[in-house]
């Protein structure tokens, strides 16, 4: 069953497994866009039945926390106090699991604390996200343009989110609920994840990392992916026929089992 609590002004939602299995917790961070709400129908209860106390929150200016008001004004950096205040809040040492922009906080987060491990799903890479740009500007110029206007906050609808998303068939169901929950995002934090306040890969704590990609992901390519795992010297796992929706995508569950089996090899249970 899924939760919610409030924070400091942060929503969080929780999942619990039937029975203490003795494995760590796991924080979910959402990406661009999104809120916590993205992990709750799919890797929440799934990585709670695998024996995962489970949690994710909304970022400030997502979702059901504060902050709305000066979205645009809020940078990674935030995002990190944010992450910090809920993992404080809950008194946890989680393991972290960011997706896309999620995982560049992630990121950012280790630069200042350490975390037992840390799972990056079709993340932002330490280099930011000017390749991904060009990337989708020459081979998908329509949507290059289009991801633009959601950006600025004018919306989309369920044609151009299928295809930013998803590689394979999309229920239209779940699409519909997907566009009226997505949101504006702050322009300073997509400044910083271009150029302006990147990784900086020698300051940080380097936990165990699980480095994750989708081969038909048009957000951030799985060629960028494997850009980020040569830099932390890990393997890129890549899932076939998969897009950037890589937690609702057909085969998530396949994902989810990979999560799991790694963490029982680098965190046994106690």
């Amino acid at each position: 069953m899924i939760t919610q609590q409030n924070i400091a002004g942060l929503e969080v939602y929780a999942c619990h497994p039937a029975r203490d299995a003795g494995k760590p917790p796991l924080l979910c961070v959402h990406g661009a866009f999104a809120g916590g709400w993205m992990w709750t129908e799919t890797f929440l209860p799934a990585l709670a039945a695998a024996g995962h106390p489970c949690y994710a929150l909304s970022l400030r200016g997502h979702g059901g926390s504060h902050g709305h008001e000066h979205i645009h004004w809020h940078s990674i950096s935030d995002y990190v106090d944010d992450v910090r205040t809920v993992i404080e809040g809950l008194g946890i040492d989680p393991v972290l699991i960011g997706h896309s922009m999620g995982g560049f906080v992630v990121q950012k987060y280790l630069e200042r604390y350490p975390v037992p491990a840390a799972a990056l799903l079709c993340s932002v890479p330490p280099q930011g996200l000017i390749a991904a740009q060009f990337h989708l500007m020459f081979q998908k110029p329509e949507l290059f343009l289009e991801i633009n206007r959601i950006m600025s906050g004018q919306g989309t609808d369920t044609r151009t989110l299928r295809e930013a998303l998803f590689a394979g068939e999309a229920d239209e169901a779940m699409l519909t609920q997907w566009l009226t929950q997505m949101q504006t995002e702050s322009q300073r934090a997509l400044w910083d994840m271009s150029m302006f306040n990147l990784p900086n890969v020698y300051r940080m704590h380097r936990p165990p990392l699980l480095i994750v990609g989708a081969e038909k992901d048009m957000l951030v390519p799985a060629f960028l992916v494997q850009s980020c795992a040569q830099t932390y010297g890990e393997h890129a796992h890549i899932f076939r026929n998969m897009g950037h929706a890589i937690t609702h995508e057909a085969g998530w569950q396949d994902v989810v089992a990979l999560i799991t089996d790694w963490l029982a090899a680098q965190l046994p249970a106690a």
